[in-house]
């Protein structure tokens, strides 16, 4: 016992140094993001104060650009009063319901279709030149079809929107399968892994990071789908709110319906971001980074 306290106390300042500088490491980090977010408020209210400067001085036509004050009122009103087709929250409720179901059902379908044909390259082959014309087509168009062809209900909405959110993923997916290292999947045959094993435990994980990146901008697409969907026919949902606007030439209406999709989307994109941290924690922090935006 006796000899080991010397050893004890010789770790002790080590411990101490290394506490020291992960507390330094912590105190920056919170240094830089609270400078940060100082920043960026700071370049919003110079924006929107120099907008209601603009149009209290007649230099923008409020009849066409708004005025960031009305906008405000235009918001208090819906959280206050209502809508004319119901509450705020409902409407938002409308267009979110449709914009994770396309999001969902889009990513499954991408990554589904995009690690098989990334595993095959016959069928990659075989359906290149289809996949290709079908992602060179605007496909918001294809809303006033879908619009015919399942009605004014939620399920036009939700197809638009996997139509937006799949092609994303599926050439993420599909490349990031493509990227596998060639010597893992040697050695996991010659280990004797079955085609599906090698699939879960060599492939998937190697896409991982390329179908994560994919996620960033795939939910930002199943909101256009939705709103999309909505400004061509709806009864409920955010997009019909700034219809209704653009209907009365109320730009500060279409303006506050487009900051509530934003919230929406800033929402969204933190927590998918929350979401690759905890699924990429085993990544080196080297590697892993911090995202800049």
């Amino acid at each position: 016992m006796t000899q080991l306290q010397p050893k004890a106390a010789a770790a002790t300042p080590a411990v101490q140094s290394d506490r020291a500088v992960t507390a330094g490491l912590r105190s920056r980090r919170l240094r830089r993001r609270l400078l940060l977010n100082v920043l960026r408020l700071a370049i919003l209210v110079a924006a929107l104060g120099d907008w209601e400067i603009g149009v209290n001085t007649g230099h923008i036509d409020p009849f066409f650009w708004g005025k960031p004050s009305l906008v405000w009122k235009q918001l208090h009103t819906w959280i206050t009063n209502g809508t004319a087709q119901g509450s705020l929250g409902e409407q938002i409720l409308v267009t979110l319901q449709e914009a994770v179901y396309g999001f969902l059902i889009g990513v499954v379908l991408g990554v589904v279709l995009g690690i098989a044909l990334g595993r095959n390259r016959f069928l990659s082959d075989l359906l290149s030149p289809f996949i290709k014309v079908a992602n060179s087509i605007p496909r918001i168009v294809l809303g006033s079809l879908f619009s015919i062809a399942f009605g004014f209900g939620l399920t036009s909405k939700v197809v638009l929107a996997v139509v937006l959110v799949f092609f994303g993923v599926f050439f993420n997916a599909f490349q990031g399968t493509r990227e596998v290292d060639r010597n893992l999947l040697s050695n996991a045959r010659i280990l004797g892994a079955s085609r599906w094993q090698t699939t879960r435990h060599v492939v998937l994980p190697s896409a991982f990071t390329w179908i994560l990146a994919s996620l960033h901008i795939s939910f930002g697409f199943a909101l256009i789908g939705a709103v999309v969907g909505e400004l061509l026919g709806a009864d409920k949902g955010m997009g019909l709110l700034i219809r209704n606007a653009q209907n009365n030439f109320n730009p500060n209406g279409v303006l506050a319906g487009m900051v509530v999709i934003a919230v929406i989307a800033l929402v969204a994109e933190a927590l998918i971001t929350a979401l690759e941290k905890r699924l990429l924690r085993w990544r080196p922090p080297q590697l892993a980074g911090d995202a800049g935006i």
